[in-house]
């Protein structure tokens, strides 16, 4: 990136990364230099200079937020990350440890003593370590559980026994309630006693004395209303509220459809459980966008850009080594058609071609199937009609493109056979393209699996090996 397009918040951080590299280079310069020097007092001196960049260092982070020394961490070679996460203050440890990515995370983890994780646990919200849990060692969760008093163990324990995937783990506890047979005055009274409000409260809930869900108190009518007048009679009882187990993407669509803030989270009984707000679905949005980026490269998990190569080498191997047998079939098809290619060398440079544009009508395909089933737009009732829908489109872009190839190969070597060759070959393998497109992401989610894992993969397979073998299979049949 072009440092003059940075926004002023980049150009900020990446500022506060360079101070730290900085006084990390010059810490290792001086460091060397100084062990190359013979002096009376070696060690004195080589300590002092030590602990003087820890002071230096260990102020520079004090200034930051917890995001961004999570930036800075994940920016740093796993040396140097180390280094400068000792130095961090405790107090920090927990909100740093949610910020920086899984890999990263991982690094840090294994860098800490139980007591210093039991630390960085417990200054965390409930909902907080449940997002944290996961990565903790057994020890250190069950210790962490026999800590935290009832209702916070509850919480947790009710948290992680759902999947990551529904709106249980993505919902907190920082929610206002109150009952609906009190004024606003009362309510007002309430809230300036409490002297903080939970991040993201646009709404207070409304509960009977048994913790079910009666409506929702918008801000904007308490502070709008008549101090007399009852919650009873302003709040919203039509409101939008998910149950626990609920999909977290469908809760992502609700929020935007409706541009919700905060939305009550309910059991079976409609009892309030939490809320989940707007920077839960962001982050879950976020995290998704990224998986899905990495599978569809044929990553299997995300990835640490510093940590070892045997780590790194695992984490690409299989589709890596999946895509060496595909292309191994590519020439094996290759291969049937040696004669014919010898006879009619044109072939050999176009059949790239047929292959190419086969694989990238291939591709729109799929990214627009796995986007839909993302959004729950494809339903047993529509699929047919999507599927009429993209063979008729690969029909026609088979039909406009093959004939422009057909003219453009016709130009070259004034063959009509090779160019009605070229014009048929395309045609056919955009329509097997599109079916392809839509055949592997639609099978994988009827099968449970993630669409978008090595759709790219198996995708260019087949336009490839189809590509090569309808091209030259036509080739072999019509030209002498």
């Amino acid at each position: 990136m072009n440092p003059s397009s940075l926004t002023p918040a980049e150009e900020y951080l990446k500022q506060h990364l360079q101070d730290v590299r900085d006084l990390l280079q010059k810490q290792k310069l001086e460091e060397t230099i100084l062990q190359h020097q013979a002096m009376p007092h070696h060690d004195l001196v080589e300590n002092l200079l030590h602990r003087s960049h820890q002071v230096a260092l260990r102020h520079k982070l004090e200034n930051l937020h917890s995001a961004d020394i999570a930036y800075i961490l994940e920016a740093l070679p796993v040396e140097q990350r180390l280094v400068v996460w000792s130095l961090v203050a405790a107090d920090m440890d927990g909100q740093i440890l949610l910020e920086v990515s899984d890999a990263v995370r991982a690094t840090l983890i294994s860098a800490m003593d139980t007591s210093e994780l039991l630390h960085a646990a417990e200054e965390l919200e409930t909902d907080e370590i449940a997002d944290l849990a996961p990565d903790l060692p057994e020890e250190v969760l069950q210790e962490l559980l026999e800590r935290l008093n009832d209702q916070g163990r509850e919480r947790l324990r009710s948290v992680l026994s759902h999947d990551e995937n529904t709106v249980a783990a993505l919902m907190d506890f920082g929610m206002v309630t109150i009952r609906e047979d009190i004024t606003l005055e009362v309510v007002l009274r309430y809230l300036r006693r409490q002297g903080d409000l939970p991040v993201h409260t646009d709404k207070l809930f409304v509960v009977d004395k048994n913790g079910i869900l009666k409506g929702v108190l918008p801000l904007k009518r308490l502070l709008t209303q008549s101090p007399d007048r009852q919650v009873a009679d302003i709040m919203a009882r039509d409101l939008v509220a998910f149950h626990l187990d609920d999909d977290a993407d469908e809760a992502a669509r609700a929020f935007d459809r409706y541009e919700l803030i905060s939305a009550p989270v309910v059991d079976h009984e409609f009892r309030l459980r939490g809320r989940i707000s707007v920077s839960a679905i962001v982050d879950h949005i976020r995290g998704q966008s990224d998986e899905e980026r990495l599978n569809q490269a044929g990553l299997m998990e995300e990835e640490d850009i510093f940590s070892g190569i045997w780590k790194s080498l695992k984490n690409r191997w299989v589709w890596l080594a999946i895509n060496l047998v595909t292309a191994f079939a590519s020439t094996r098809v290759i291969g049937m058609f040696e004669d014919t290619i010898v006879k009619v060398v044109a072939l050999a440079s176009l059949m790239p071609i047929v292959a190419g544009i086969g694989g990238n009508t291939g591709n729109q395909t799929s990214m627009l199937i796995v986007r839909s089933l993302a959004l729950g737009l494809i339903t047993p009732g529509n699929t047919r009609r999507l599927v009429a829908k993209e063979m008729l489109i690969g029909l026609l872009n088979g039909s406009v493109w093959g004939a422009v190839l057909g003219v453009l190969a016709y130009g070259l070597y004034s063959d009509r056979g090779l160019a009605l060759v070229m014009a048929s070959a395309t045609l056919l393998n955009l329509v097997v393209a599109a079916i392809t497109g839509l055949a592997i992401p639609l099978v994988r989610h009827r099968m449970g699996m993630d669409p978008a894992v090595g759709t790219s993969v198996l995708l260019t397979a087949v336009t490839d090996g189809m590509g090569f073998f309808i091209f030259l299979g036509l080739a072999s049949v019509f030209l002498h």
